[in-house]
């Protein structure tokens, strides 16, 4: 393995077209990261490659620039992309697809991307227009190739983003699968932060002598990130946890389950902290809402599980909470990794009672990592240098409206002419629906991993209901004022047509229409993500 501590080149120098080089100039990108630097000349010529580098470090034009340069030779075929880049969660499929599209359309590369929790048919119709590069998810991808919707015959470059967090989440059978049916003279770009355990089979098995690059120092020894243990008294817990949350800035709280995350979401809520909790029970629609509010400021705290958390790349998070101990050091490394990115500074804090302490020190000394050890109390002066705790307002945080967003494509209702099947056909295919949105807006498309299953609200787990009073779980301090649904849910007929938030949506006026509960072509055959 080679480890790249050269000057850092231009991009004009690895041998990038200059339509790519301007537009990452127009974009505000003019020198390479280290591991694009190294990867990125191996990659155009064909080599396979192996970079390790952790979370933040610049890995997603490491290998997406390359791919793009491959297919931008040829259009790919109808449901036969010609490149695949595997992604173990959701938020970080649509991450890739969003930061390669601006260069892809230079090239004119389409960019597609499959993930659980999204419609099937909206997925299969981009299949079927033609995607060149398909950023992907392994069990949705699986599904759709078992539907007969995608052939990987034709994918000439294939990528494995994050792949010791896919086979630590227990992924390795289906990409394996995956990797089988692929061109078997193509080419393999693999980018992981550890190279142990199923990592190292994947390489062994897939990849043609690799050239290896790594340029990142592992989370435990990054220098702009510190590491404290807090020790406290069980009684305390909750009330530091929330003087944390309420500190100015970005902060993410790990906890162990998907009840703790609602439940110390509720408690913060209640306590003024603008804050919501993103897990794996949530719907799609409701995760990418919640992301996009931390991103954009409109909540400063996260209340996060493992599994969720995996996929969150949000710059400027500076403090990482361990609410619960991880149950290993891998998943404390990768907690930490929310932190400290692409050379800014930050803190990891884990939270620990008195009889928590050897486990604690046990699973630091794993992860390689020197904590420095506090006792603390709550409103001490030590725990505001340390964490920037204070005071919450302990008044209720009641979140604001979202602002109007423009409406795009038709839009508004429709009184007359062709309503969209919103009246009379309620069975079988439903075709290209011009308003299921492929990027932006808000899109009706509340399954979570299944297809359509029956009612269309946003239930967090188990089918239970999670809204008090009005749109959007309580868990994460959704608008509460108005738009009640009298009787428990979907009732019935829809008279006024779906009206998203009550904020202007598409209205659709389906006046006609009543319930449809035809047979769904985007119904899903499991629950894989």
């Amino acid at each position: 393995m080679t480890t790249d501590t050269a000057v850092t080149p231009a991009f004009d120098s690895l041998g990038l077209p200059k339509d790519i080089v301007d537009e990452l100039a127009k974009n505000g990108v003019t020198t390479p990261f280290p591991i694009q630097a190294a990867t990125i000349p191996d990659a155009i010529e064909g080599r396979d490659v192996l970079g390790c580098g952790r979370t933040g470090s610049g890995k997603t034009l490491a290998f997406g620039l390359p791919v793009l340069m491959r297919c931008a030779e040829r259009r790919a075929a109808s449901h036969r992309p010609r490149a695949l880049i595997l992604v173990p969660t959701r938020e970080l499929a649509h991450q890739v697809r969003d930061a390669l599209r601006g260069y892809a359309r230079v090239v004119g590369v389409r960019v597609g991307d499959v993930v659980g929790g999204s419609s099937y048919t909206r997925q299969i119709n981009e299949l079927r227009r033609g995607v060149d590069v398909l950023v992907a998810t392994p069990g949705r991808l699986t599904d759709l190739i078992d539907q007969g919707a995608c052939d990987l015959g034709d994918v000439e470059i294939s990528v494995l983003d994050e792949a010791d967090q896919m086979c630590d989440m227990g992924f390795m059978p289906q990409v394996s699968e995956l990797l089988d049916q692929v061109h078997p003279d193509g080419q393999t770009l693999l980018f992981s932060a550890t190279l142990d355990g199923d990592v190292d089979k994947l390489v062994r098995k897939y990849m043609n002598e690799p050239r290896t690059h790594s340029v990142d120092p592992p989370v435990s020894q990054v220098t702009t990130m510190e590491h404290h243990l807090l020790k406290v008294l069980p009684r305390d817990k909750n009330k530091i946890v929330t003087q944390i949350a309420a500190r100015e800035g970005r902060t993410i709280l790990f906890v162990r389950s998907k009840y703790r995350a609602d439940t110390i979401s509720e408690q913060l809520i209640e306590a003024g902290v603008p804050c919501a909790s993103l897990h794996g029970g949530k719907t799609q629609s409701v995760r990418t809402r919640t992301l996009a509010k931390f991103r954009e400021g409109r909540i400063q705290a996260l209340v996060a599980t493992d599994v969720a958390a995996r996929g969150i790349h949000v710059d400027g998070i500076d403090l990482v909470v361990n609410v619960d101990l991880p149950t290993g050091h891998k998943d404390y490394l990768h907690r930490g990794g929310r932190t400290a990115r692409a050379g800014s500074s930050g803190s990891v804090v884990s939270l620990v009672a008195p009889n928590q302490r050897r486990m604690a020190r046990r699973l630091l000394s794993d992860a390689g990592v020197d904590a420095k050890q506090h006792l603390v109390n709550p409103g001490d002066e030590l725990l505001t240098q340390v964490t920037g705790a204070k005071e919450p307002s302990w008044e209720p945080w009641i979140e604001p409206p979202e602002p109007e967003r423009p409406r795009r494509g038709r839009g508004g209702p429709r009184r007359g002419g062709y309503r969209g099947n919103g009246g009379g056909y309620r069975g079988g295919y439903r075709g290209d629906r011009r308003n299921d949105r492929g990027e932006g807006g808000y899109r009706r498309d509340d399954r979570g991993e299944g297809g359509y299953r029956g009612r269309r609200d946003d239930r967090s787990e188990g089918g239970r209901d999670d809204r008090r009073g009005g749109y959007g779980e309580r868990s994460e301090g959704g608008y509460r004022g108005g738009g009640e649904r009298r009787g428990g849910g979907y009732g019935g007929e829809r008279r006024g047509g779906y009206r998203g938030d009550s904020r202007g949506g598409y209205r659709g006026d389906r006046r006609g229409g009543g319930p449809r509960r035809g047979d769904r072509y985007d119904s899903a055959p499991s629950g894989r993500s």
